[in-house]
C-alpha cells in the first residue's frame, strides 16, 4: 500500500486521546454518566444526544461522527463484536444478519493536549455476507460516505483471515480513502489460533493498517457483574479497544485535514496493550503485530 496517509497508525496509539483510566476518574464519570442508564448502556433514537445529559458544570463535548461499514465472512463475529462494543448483551449462538443492520452508539473520551472532551457518535453498518453476495448494492451501500471500513477475522478460522487478502486489494480499487482497521475475533481461545504472530505481522507490514484483537465474550472473572448491570465492569472490558477505535478515527480525520503532519507523529506506546500475552502466547517479542 503506497498511500502515506495510512502510515500514521502505528505512530500515534496513545499520543492524542486520553487512554489511562480515564473513565474512572471523577471528570470521566460524570461524562459516562450521560451514556448511561440504570447502569447499562444507553439507547439513543434518532432525536435523543447525550449531550442533554451532561452536567451543566462541565465543558459541552463536541459530537463527532463517524460511519462503520462491516466486511467479514459469515460467522467470523461481526454482530457480536457491535453488541459489545455497544454494551447490548453479546449472543450466544450464530444468526446470518438479515440484509443490512445499524447500531449507533456514543463514546466520551479527552484530547490530550486540548484539554477539550468530544463525544464519539459511531454507527456500525452489518450486512450478512450471504446477502451481500445475493445482492450487489448491499455492500456498496454499506460503504458509501464510511469514514472506517472494519475487516474481520477469526483467530479460530483460518479461511477468514486468507479471505483478508482478497478484501483489501478489493478495498484500496476504490477512490474513497476511508480508515481501514483489522479486527481479530475471538481471541478468547487464542490457544487455539490458526494464525502465526508472524503471519499477522507480515501482513499488518504489508498493508499497514493496525490490527485489533478481540474476545467476543465476557471476562470470565466479570461475567456476574456485567450480568447483573454493573456499568463500570461493562466500560472497563471495551475500554481499550473503543479508546483505540476513536483515536484512530480522530487522527485520520485530523490528517486528511491537514492538522496533523506525519512527519510529526511520536512512536507507538506499545505499553497500551489491552493485555499482555504469556510466552507460550507468542513466537518472540520482535515477531509481534502491533495489537490493542
Amino acid at each position: 500500500m503506497d498511500d502515506d496517509r495510512s502510515k500514521w497508525c502505528f505512530h500515534t496509539l496513545g499520543t492524542y486521546i486520553n487512554h489511562d483510566d480515564w473513565h474512572k476518574t471523577p471528570e470521566g464519570k460524570d461524562y459516562f454518566a450521560s451514556i448511561l442508564r440504570h447502569g447499562k448502556r444507553r439507547v439513543f433514537g434518532c432525536l435523543e444526544s447525550p449531550l442533554t445529559l451532561v452536567p451543566s458544570h462541565l465543558e459541552q463535548p463536541k459530537i463527532m461522527k463517524y460511519k462503520l461499514c462491516l466486511v467479514g465472512k459469515t460467522g467470523v463475529g461481526k454482530s457480536s463484536t457491535v453488541a459489545k462494543l455497544c454494551g447490548q448483551r453479546v449472543p450466544t449462538t450464530h444468526v446470518e444478519t438479515p440484509g443490512i443492520i445499524t447500531s449507533v452508539t456514543y463514546w466520551p473520551a479527552k484530547l490530550k493536549h486540548s484539554g477539550k472532551h468530544v463525544m464519539f457518535r459511531l454507527q456500525f453498518w452489518d450486512a450478512g455476507h450471504a446477502v451481500q453476495r445475493k445482492f450487489d448494492h448491499i455492500h456498496p451501500a454499506c460503504r458509501e460516505k464510511a469514514q472506517a471500513v472494519l475487516y474481520f477475522f477469526s483467530f479460530i478460522d483460518r479461511s477468514s483471515f486468507e479471505d483478508l487478502r482478497t478484501q483489501f486489494s478489493k478495498s484500496l480499487s476504490n477512490e474513497d480513502t476511508p480508515l481501514l482497521v483489522v479486527i481479530g475475533t475471538k481471541y478468547d481461545q487464542y490457544n487455539r489460533s490458526e494464525i502465526t504472530s508472524r503471519e499477522l505481522l507480515d501482513f499488518q507490514k504489508q498493508w499497514q493498517v493496525p490490527i485489533l484483537k478481540l474476545k467476543n465474550v465476557l471476562k470470565p472473572t466479570e461475567t456476574n457483574a456485567l450480568l447483573a448491570g454493573d456499568s463500570c465492569a461493562e466500560i472497563d472490558d471495551v475500554a481499550p479497544v473503543m479508546n483505540t477505535l476513536v483515536e484512530y478515527l480522530w487522527i485520520h480525520d485530523q490528517v486528511l485535514s491537514g492538522n496533523i503532519e506525519l512527519s510529526s507523529s511520536p512512536k507507538l506506546n506499545t505499553s497500551r496493550e489491552e493485555e499482555t500475552h504469556s510466552a507460550s502466547d507468542r513466537d518472540s517479542d520482535e515477531d509481534e503485530a502491533t495489537y490493542v
